[in-house]
């Protein structure tokens, strides 16, 4: 059995060969954040800042994380070109573009019933591109959506709904249940000869329910502050912007060389269990700064997320790398 995310970030961070988490500079991150919460920069209202997203009174909220978060995956490209656009918009924001245009355009998209049996063509023109840059990985995007349409066919009368139901208002069950029936996001590898967990998109789903009902209704859960950071290629690079993760001169030159690494590569599983226990260390001590727990690890990787994109032309010239990695799990 896999240790869960949070064991396991601690486990890979205290066995990395390759990378170092630098107590100063948790430190002093720590205390922008604590200023950052106490100015209202630092919450889960985030979530409403890309205008794309659904709101909890809209019907379909629900289907459209599941369906959101079992396509949102590997959407970087070579910095050098131009990637994959819809209707202006890049990577994760383009995917909500391309979702909010299939709903004028096929009303029943959301409905598992549908995507349970999308082809390759009907997925293509839903994610079609104003370049000539196309999504990536589309047959493995097909693949995930139809066992996730199936799955909820078969297992949970074909509503979403009744998954976060059966969670009981726990995060932690929620992305058990996830994890466990839909293989697609079972994101576990094996580092040191243990197996490890990053789970990102099965937590960035149970995230994203939280963040979208503003932690009421069926948006509540008891035990939110036990999901972790969600482990990708850009959060990494906020945290070394920081001082927090430093890599290796080994491991900065495979980065800086666009070497394309496995998914399960050991250096991969360290730039991932890292950025966990990197955000675990932070929350810990924002927390402990404000007196009282108030801030999640989603809020300070939604931070983290956003000063990488507020700031990808600084990150560039700085060349601070981000690793490659073709993968359905982030």
């Amino acid at each position: 059995m896999a240790l869960p995310p949070r064991e396991s970030g601690k486990y890979i961070a205290e066995r990395a060969k390759h990378i170092s988490i630098v107590e100063e500079g948790v430190d002093a991150l720590a205390d922008l954040l604590v200023e950052e919460y106490k100015a209202g920069r630092l919450g889960s209202e985030n979530f409403y800042e890309c205008s794309l997203h659904p709101h909890p009174n809209d019907p379909q909220a629900l289907n459209w994380l599941i369906v959101v978060d079992t396509l949102n995956f590997c959407f970087w490209h070579d910095e050098s070109e131009e990637g994959w656009k819809v209707e202006g918009h890049t990577g994760y924001f383009a995917l909500c573009a391309a979702i909010t245009r299939a709903r004028k355009e096929e009303p029943e998209f959301l409905n598992p019933a549908y995507y349970a049996a999308i082809s390759e063509l009907q997925l293509k023109k839903i994610l079609r591109s104003d370049t000539k840059s196309q999504c990536p990985l589309i047959t493995e995007r097909v693949k995930c959506l139809q066992e996730v349409g199936n799955v909820l066919n078969e297992k949970f009368q074909g509503s979403f709904e009744n998954v976060v139901k059966e969670s009981n208002r726990s995060a932690v069950k929620l992305m058990n249940l996830v994890v466990d029936n839909f293989p697609c996001f079972r994101d576990e590898a094996t580092f040191q000869g243990q197996k490890v967990s990053f789970y990102k998109r099965a937590q960035i789903l149970v995230g994203d329910i939280w963040a979208c009902f503003r932690s009421k209704g069926i948006g509540y859960f008891e035990d939110i502050y036990e999901i972790t950071a969600f482990a990708d290629y850009r959060v990494p690079q906020s945290l070394m912007w920081h001082g927090i993760l430093k890599y290796s001169a080994q491991l900065n030159e495979v980065l800086n060389s666009n070497v394309v690494l496995e998914n399960g590569d050991e250096r991969e599983v360290e730039i991932r269990g890292c950025c966990i226990h990197a955000v675990e260390l932070l929350k810990e001590r924002v927390n402990k700064n404000l007196g009282k727990l108030r801030v999640t690890s989603i809020v300070i990787d939604h931070w983290l997320w956003k000063f990488r994109r507020d700031h990808s032309k600084q990150v560039l010239k700085r060349k601070i790398p981000f690793h490659k990695t073709f993968s359905i799990y982030y």
